[in-house]
């Protein structure tokens, strides 16, 4: 096996073949400069053009080039996970393969890593991307992030960032959550800082994000929540809602049966009644998803670890 190397650089790739090549040539130029052994891992996620072609045929030449092929596009995602799946550098560099991301933060980034940081973040405070159907969307929901994790970050859907190691093979990422890595970590006690770096327009091929993304970010915020907060209790969540929602009800039905029984009212057709009985049922099913939670949180610490992407190919990745 190849002696460890020092940073592992990982790159999701979706029709991207004009712009391959150009990143290849500046990935090389910096990562050569900075002196460190290193490795790249291209993940191209079912790409339909010549992606994959070309990535081969650089991994031919070049031996730190690694390349993962997946059977069909399962999202960033799923290749940022099988990306830190087999890098096996100390520090962990994610950037995006439309060059809209420069390769030439990364020194930056190892830096502020170097300083005792366990994640740094790129911010992309001079974003190269239209305002209304981006930038705008992505302000609103950094927003809503930062307020609900209490990880105050300018920038979440910034690719580019840098990882120890330990801290992003931590995790089993599915839907969308890569982005939400730094919050995630809050869990651990993770040190994480933010810093500026530099976005240029895309020149070749079309981008891959629209509007309708920005909802999909703001239900998972909703799940790291869940995940940082109560993650091992999740009767508390359920539960608690549960109780106060019986406890209403068992009030309001307590308050008509006292009615009845001491002025003779006609209790029969008053929506107190009906209020009281469906707060009751609803409390009863939740304080039961509480205990079944339980149970499956349970499970999920003891399960097989089942990965959520086939893989087709390697090259010049050791099993």
């Amino acid at each position: 096996m190849n002696e460890k190397p020092y940073l592992s650089v990982v790159i999701p790739a979706y029709n991207e073949e004009e712009n391959i090549p150009l990143l290849y040539e500046k990935l090389k130029r910096v990562l050569d400069e900075l002196g460190k052994g290193y490795e790249v891992i291209f993940i191209d996620d079912g790409s339909e053009d010549k992606t994959f072609q070309i990535l081969r045929n650089i991994a031919q030449k070049d031996g730190k080039i690694k390349v993962i092929r997946f059977r069909r596009n399962y999202g960033q995602t799923a290749a940022m996970y099988a990306g830190f799946e087999h890098a096996r550098g100390e520090v962990i560099v994610t950037i995006d393969a439309d060059l809209q991301n420069d390769p030439e933060d990364i020194p930056v980034l190892l830096t502020k890593i170097e300083e005792g940081y366990d994640i740094v973040s790129g911010w992309r405070k001079e974003r190269k991307d239209p305002f209304l159907s981006r930038r705008l969307p992505s302000r609103v929901a950094n927003w809503i992030i930062s307020k609900v994790t209490g990880v105050k970050l300018h920038d979440y859907g910034c690719t580019l960032k840098a990882y120890r190691a330990d801290i992003a093979k931590r995790y089993r990422l599915y839907g969308d959550m890569h982005r939400f890595l730094p919050a995630l970590a809050k869990r651990f006690g993770a040190k994480v800082t933010e810093i500026p770096v530099r976005h240029h327009p895309r020149l070749y091929g079309k981008s891959k994000y629209g509007i309708g993304r920005t909802v999909r970010v703001i239900l998972d915020i909703f799940l790291v929540k869940f995940l940082n907060e109560y993650i091992t209790k999740p009767l508390y969540v359920f539960g608690g809602i549960g109780f106060l929602l019986l406890t209403a009800g068992v009030l309001i039905e307590l308050y008509l049966t006292l009615l009845k029984l001491f002025t003779g009212a006609d209790i029969g057709g008053r929506p107190l009644l009906i209020l009281g009985v469906l707060l009751i049922l609803t409390g009863v099913q939740l304080l039961s998803t509480g205990i079944i939670a339980e149970l499956i949180i349970r499970t999920y610490y003891e399960s097989r670890g089942e990965k959520p992407y086939v893989i087709e190919e390697k090259i010049n990745l050791e099993e």
